[in-house]
């Protein structure tokens, strides 16, 4: 009986939450006024709860004659006020509600408490949501179907696979790490897009990270900037993105396959928590410096994507021959070599060759080696390209990252 009445009073509760925001949002009070504020919304909620013990216990004719004398209700509400007003949020609401509370009488709470919590959250965030809408660019927009079109269309009807020789072609599974290197392009984009233009070089960095910190420290080794307070901020945002690749590695090995990641958490541990010292401690010293706004012509990088998926195709392939002929040594020398071209391919490579628990120990390794090697290709292209105080610091802070991981390697091993 005592939960009979605790999911009755959840769904009480999770429509006072929405009542409250509707009364404080203002559409409860007023010539305009709307359907309910906090004391309608409650008693629905609460109704509604009343309507989903009914029906777990036995009585649906009772509970269907609740619910549809609620949604009856709600409709007539929505009718009077659509007469000055067709905006139908409030109702809306008021259905959800309806249908939260008779979850939670039914006895699932969570999936009841979820549904209130994220309607309150999208109210409350209503002139949030409407201002990140509006300034979408027509690039972003088109790019967010296009990734839905990949994802949810083109993703279902590709074949399993492995078709061919050495391991095969998976079709599914090479456009899944399309999807997944499109969408950690397209996340950032969108966090970009969040964060606005003038938030500095040091979270541009970050972002950029997530898609490729070569990318990032080549981009900013080639911004010759006249004034000396935008060398130091552009060094910052290199040693930040390097930083964030550590933590791109390791969710990309997480994601891919576990065991991995827990190996290669140890080599990482070192090397993230210096980057996050020296950017923490470099932005603490230097001045603050306007950033430029940054262009994305391509956000959703679809092409650069999928050209990353034939590329790792051809690396399984040569990973997986030089593992036969030359075992871990190999392997390591796979590592190595990728860490130089691309880091992903790194990454994807070793999570592939990762079977036996041995394995796993070796592509750590390998990836934490190949890690280093991209380490010390973008500390050549700060000192090579850059200029003045910005190749000072960048390259003291990607050669403290090279000199951290060189030493977990050298301890781990």
């Amino acid at each position: 009986m005592t939960v009979d009445v605790l999911g009755i009073a959840m769904a009480a509760l999770g429509g006072a939450a929405v009542g409250v925001e509707r009364q404080w949002s203002g559409h409860a009070t007023g010539p305009a006024s709307r359907f309910g504020g906090i004391r309608t919304f409650t008693l629905l909620g609460g109704l509604a709860g009343i309507a989903g013990w009914l029906w777990a216990n036995g009585f649906q004719l009772p509970a269907t004659v609740i619910l549809i004398g609620a949604v009856a209700l709600v409709v007539a509400g929505y009718v009077t006020a659509s007469r000055h007003d067709a905006d139908a949020t409030t109702e809306v609401a008021a259905m959800i509600v309806l249908g939260s509370g008779v979850l939670a009488g039914i006895g699932l709470w969570a999936l009841a408490s979820g549904i209130v919590v994220i309607t309150a959250l999208l109210l409350v965030e209503k002139s949030r949501l409407h201002s990140l809408i509006a300034r979408i660019p027509d690039a972003g927009l088109k790019a967010g179907f296009r990734f839905a079109l990949m994802a949810v269309v083109i993703l279902p009807i590709l074949p399993e696979g492995p078709y061919g020789p050495f391991g095969g072609v998976r079709p599914r599974e090479l456009w899944t790490m399309v999807l997944i290197f499109s969408g950690i392009s397209f996340l950032s984009y969108i966090a970009r897009l969040i964060l606005g233009g003038g938030r500095g070089y040091v979270v541009a960095g970050l972002l950029g990270g997530l898609v490729s910190s070569t990318n990032v420290t080549l981009s900013f080794s080639r911004m010759r900037a006249g004034s000396a307070k935008t060398q130091a901020p552009l060094a910052l945002g290199v040693v930040a993105a390097s930083t964030m690749l550590y933590f791109r590695v390791t969710g990309a090995a997480a994601i891919l396959n576990p065991a991995l990641a827990r190996s290669l958490t140890p080599f990482i541990i070192a090397p993230a928590l210096v980057g996050i010292f020296f950017c923490v401690y470099g932005m603490r010293r230097s001045h603050p410096a306007e950033s430029e706004e940054e262009t994305t012509v391509n956000p959703l990088q679809f092409w650069s994507a999928l050209q990353m998926a034939v590329l790792f195709q051809v690396v399984l392939f040569l990973v997986g021959a030089a593992s036969r002929r030359w075992g871990q040594t190999g392997l390591i020398a796979a590592g190595a070599t990728l860490g130089f071209t691309d880091v992903d391919a790194l990454v994807i490579a070793m999570a592939k060759a990762a079977g036996t628990a041995d394995q796993v120990e070796t592509a750590a390794l390998a990836t934490a080696v190949g890690v280093l090697s991209n380490n010390f290709l973008k500390l050549g292209i700060a000192i090579v390209v850059g200029r003045a105080r910005f190749r000072v610091l960048a390259a003291s802070g990607l050669g403290l990252l090279a000199l951290a991981t060189t030493l977990g390697i050298a301890y781990l091993r």
